[in-house]
């Protein structure tokens, strides 16, 4: 019950929207131009720095473009315009778009909370300095509160089933993300290779239960022990959850998943270790990819 092909060229797309009309001249393209990179999977924006484009998400207007029709979940491809302060000009990026109200419901998660545990895991990703997850924020939109999150380009020339079976650093360290956030749906389709050799992860709302269900086709390093860097950043969370990053979860999650997510924390910490497929759980999202 989720959003495969949410990110890259590959998702289908019904278009275009009727959510207003940003001004052209921010991206440089006219609004057909617009609507042609969103049927090919471009980032209208380029390269945007971090900061930017997490200002952008926040403030921008939100115009939706068309409808990822492939998403289980009801997704839209969105532009979000916005002035930068730094150039004074207008700024346009190409963003995801998932509102609470078209989420379906599932038998294992709490209904209406799956924004709400997308924009936690990118907290979670930016505390880590791993830069797994592409910015996402929570906020009103074209169809009320929802997820938005930047749209990242993909490299469609990487086999993902490859990249599963690669011993990419990236890829571990979204092992152990995933762990400690017990992602639920990590299938390869979320995966995210991108241009420059970073690999990133979307779709990530299936996360922060109480009860352990981690399910990911990332097995790749189960049971080996935790590099010097892993064991540091894993520190640094536990500490984290105490303060700053605690204080980012409180609104987005129940106190019981905030606590769980501690206590996963400190097990991985003492296990030394990362985790092992459980034997009386499905191991693997279905489908896989």
């Amino acid at each position: 019950m989720t959003d495969a092909g949410a990110h890259g060229a590959s998702g289908t797309r019904d278009g275009p929207g009727d959510g207003g009309s940003p001004d052209p001249a921010a991206a440089g393209l006219t609004r057909a131009e617009m609507e042609a990179a969103a049927l090919e999977g471009r980032q209208v924006a380029g390269r945007l720095e971090k900061a930017t484009a997490v200002r952008l998400l926040n403030e921008g207007e939100v115009s939706v473009v068309g409808r990822l029709v492939t998403a289980s979940n009801s997704t839209f491809f969105c532009l979000v315009q916005g002035p930068d302060p730094e150039s004074g000009r207008s700024v346009a990026a190409s963003v995801v778009y998932k509102p609470v109200r078209g989420e379906r419901p599932l038998y294992d998660f709490p209904d209406g909370t799956l924004a709400c545990r997308e924009a936690a895991a990118y907290a979670f990703s930016e505390a880590s300095g791993w830069e797994i997850i592409p910015p996402t924020v929570l906020r009103d939109g074209p169809f009320g509160e929802g997820m938005v999150q930047l749209w990242v380009e993909v490299d469609e020339s990487v086999d993902l089933a490859e990249l599963i079976q690669s011993d990419n650093a990236a890829l571990r360290r979204m092992a152990v993300l995933d762990a400690v956030m017990n992602n639920a749906d990590r299938k390869g389709g979320h995966l995210l290779p991108l241009p420059d050799g970073r690999v990133q992860g979307c779709d990530n709302g299936l996360c922060f239960a109480v009860e352990p269900k981690l399910r990911t086709v990332l097995w790749r390093w189960r049971g080996q022990p935790l590099t010097d860097e892993e064991r540091t950043v894993l520190e640094r969370l536990h500490e984290e959850m105490a303060g700053r990053l605690g204080d980012e979860l409180v609104p987005l999650l129940t106190p019981a998943e905030v606590r769980a997510t501690s206590r996963r924390i400190e097990a991985l910490l003492e296990a030394g270790r990362l985790p092992r497929p459980d034997r009386n759980r499905p191991a693997i999202p279905w489908p896989p990819y």
